[in-house]
């Protein structure tokens, strides 16, 4: 705004000289039309810088109204700024935390993604020892031998001992030939189960491959392989109802113990044909799973406690009646003894009696003998304490004596 002073004042000036030039001239060498017309144009230039003053003074009050709404801007916006101060200390330590959360944020998602790698490497670990496991299922005698194994394992589990509540591959001969189950479960009284461990996997394997929700052609295999399953299940019951271990056994219950070793394996059997309960039953067999065998063995378990129990029982009261009879005894001889003694008391007393009264009163009669000396003699004293008598019930009656009779 000063500059535009500066070129106001220079155009004032020109502007001056300019009129004053005009003027001489039109004084030294013009006419009166040209004065006028000198005059007039004089006048215009006047006008013309009145004008050009009136400009410039108002630039100078625009200049300064500028400079006033820009000082009053720069009041406004520090007294904003002051005002925001807090809300700036706010969002700094707000932008702060969110870097570090973002740092966080990209830790965790390393480790998340360390942590999904490990679980995927798991995961096909899992899934090649699961295929291993099934395919080495899919053999008979790795079939038998795990069947084998977790039954002594629920067995031993229930508290059952090997060699004394159960056998293991114990012959049986019957009328229907021998056999050799799995295990004999000894019951108290001298009974025996027959168990025998069965694994029909291979259709089950199948079927379980196949999700329950498939639908047409997988659907149709999945039934026809649990189907399967069930059949393999059935046929099971039947070699076991041919092979009647119980009639190889004396005083057993009639049935035998078909153990299915995974609650899986069973409950799908059931599930798909609910009749083969009643069907095994029929057979004289008792389907059983690892959780209702274990409950059956506990139970045993808990007779043979209870048996051994009542053995002890019978033990202790065949000893008590011996202690008491001999304790009888024994107070028939306290009795004896008792006698003795007050017998040998009374001779002793009579002893000390004649000893005193007569022996001694005759001694010192003898002529030459110091009665001092035998009086300083000590005697001999009688026994006045009684023998204690026995007062206990029992051995009164055995105590026979001759103030009892």
């Amino acid at each position: 705004m000063d500059f535009l002073w500066i070129i106001t004042l220079l155009v004032g000036a020109a502007a001056g000289l300019a009129v004053g030039w005009f003027a001489r001239a039109a004084r030294a060498t013009a006419s009166e039309t040209d004065a006028a017309r000198a005059t007039a144009e004089a006048k215009a230039l006047r006008d013309a810088l009145d004008a050009s003053e009136q400009r410039a003074r108002d630039a100078a009050e625009r200049d300064r109204i500028d400079r006033q709404e820009q000082a009053l801007r720069a009041q406004r916006d520090s007294t904003v700024m002051q005002a925001l101060s807090p809300v700036r200390e706010s969002l700094q330590r707000m932008q702060q935390r969110v870097d570090e959360m973002q740092r966080e944020r990209t830790q965790q998602f390393g480790q998340v993604s360390e942590q999904l790698r490990s679980a995927r490497a798991l995961d096909e670990q899992l899934r090649a020892t699961t295929e291993s496991l099934a395919g080495a299922l899919r053999s008979n005698t790795t079939r038998g031998v795990w069947g084998e194994t977790q039954l002594r394992r629920i067995v031993e589990s229930a508290g059952l001992l090997a060699r004394v509540d159960f056998d293991e591959q114990a012959t049986i001969s019957s009328d229907a030939g021998s056999g050799r189950p799995d295990m004999l479960v000894h019951l108290p009284g001298g009974t025996s189960i027959a168990v025998d461990a069965k694994a029909p996997l291979s259709s089950f394997l199948d079927a379980e491959a196949i999700p329950e929700t498939a639908t047409g052609e997988e659907g149709m295999r999945r039934a026809d392989l649990m189907q399967r399953h069930v059949k393999a299940v059935r046929a099971h019951v039947d070699a076991l109802a041919k092979k009647a271990y119980w009639a190889g056994l004396e005083a057993s219950p009639e049935f035998v113990v078909c153990f299915i070793p995974s609650e899986s394996v069973l409950s799908a059997a059931l599930a798909e044909d609910p009749s083969l309960l009643e069907y095994a039953f029929g057979k004289r067999v008792a389907l059983a799973s690892p959780v209702n065998l274990w409950a059956v063995l506990k139970t045993v378990a808990y007779a043979w406690t209870q048996q051994e129990v009542s053995e002890e029982a019978k033990t202790l009261f065949t000893l008590g009646n011996q202690l008491y009879d001999r304790l009888g005894s024994l107070a028939g001889h306290a009795g004896d003894m008792r006698r003795a003694i007050e017998r040998t008391v009374d001779a002793y007393n009579g002893f000390v009696g004649s000893l005193e009264s007569r022996v001694l009163v005759t001694a010192r009669r003898f002529p030459g003998i110091d009665a001092s000396k035998l009086s300083s003699t000590d005697g001999a004293n009688p026994i006045d304490t009684p023998v204690r008598r026995v007062s206990a019930p029992e051995l009164l009656e055995r105590d026979i004596s001759p103030e009892a009779s």
